[in-house]
């Protein structure tokens, strides 16, 4: 299983940036979907989970109605699109693929991690 994170960049506070998950190796649409980070000095925290079909989502309430995750299961992959975005929300991005076919928040469920994305937002 592949899990290759890419699109993160550096933007001026209150721009957007859209992370994308490319999967391989694996029956994707069986599987929940993660987005994670982590910044310098911190542990992982959970960003947003999507369900196998995408009809399910979940956010960390510091990027509610900012960050939006969808997948595309004919291209074997998840997207994260970030909008409004500011300092605090620098951090290196990780997909992960869970091990069943919901959504979850924590790290624990997640079996296969990508190698992560640099977010940088300046203010």
């Amino acid at each position: 299983v592949q899990l290759q994170a890419s699109g993160g960049g550096l933007v001026q506070a209150g721009g957007s940036l859209r992370l994308s998950c490319a999967a391989s190796g694996l029956t994707f649409n069986r599987y929940g979907m993660g987005w994670f980070r982590q910044a310098p000095g911190k542990e992982r925290e959970f960003v947003a989970a999507i369900n196998w079909s995408g009809v399910s989502t979940n956010y960390a309430d510091s990027v509610k109605g900012r960050f939006t995750i969808s997948r595309d299961n004919a291209k074997n992959t998840v997207y994260l699109q970030m909008n409004s975005l500011k300092p605090e929300d620098t951090a290196l991005y990780y997909c992960a693929q869970a091990m069943g076919t919901h959504y979850y928040s924590t790290t624990t469920p997640y079996g296969y991690w990508g190698q992560g994305t640099q977010v940088t937002v300046s203010s």
